[in-house]
């Protein structure tokens, strides 16, 4: 279904943009992902067919990788003592940034990555508790391989 939108134009109404929603979920050659949440619908485009499994949990897991990566980058202090000039110039910082936060060092972005790594292992292990979609991924990834021998061919 074709829709017009139109802007308003002294006395006059000029259109402005086309929306075609047949064209918007047209996929041309390739193999494609799409994953529907309430309120959400991603598309991905020529993906990689071994890598889908990976990339539907990654989409269902945004969330819960967004978190997990947030708690991972927490501040976390260090565990060790400082001297009693180190202690008061450690005070007298922090009242200098009164209410605002503040990071001398965090997690690292390996350790950040690693955290949503986890959390997208868990939503596969989650999918393969199901029997029919493991029996069902295994067989996706036999013809895979099957058919990439033979266009390589």
């Amino acid at each position: 279904m074709k829709k017009i939108f139109y802007e308003k134009v002294g006395k006059r109404y000029k259109p402005v943009k086309e929306y075609d929603s047949e064209l918007m979920r047209a996929f041309y050659k390739g193999t494609h992902l799409v994953v529907c949440r309430p309120g959400v619908t991603f598309y991905s485009y020529q993906i990689d067919p071994a890598f889908a499994t990976m990339l539907a949990a990654g989409k269902y897991a945004e969330d819960s990788m967004s978190s997990a990566i947030v708690k991972a980058m927490e501040y976390k202090p260090k565990q060790q003592a400082l001297t009693e000039r180190q202690q008061e110039l450690w005070k007298e910082l922090k009242k200098s940034f009164a209410d605002q936060d503040f990071a001398i060092h965090g997690a690292s972005a390996s350790d950040a990555a690693k955290a949503g790594i986890k959390v997208l292992e868990q939503e596969v292990e989650k999918m393969f508790e199901v029997p029919a979609v493991k029996l069902a991924y295994d067989h996706f990834i036999t013809v895979w391989a099957l058919t990439k021998e033979q266009q390589k061919e």
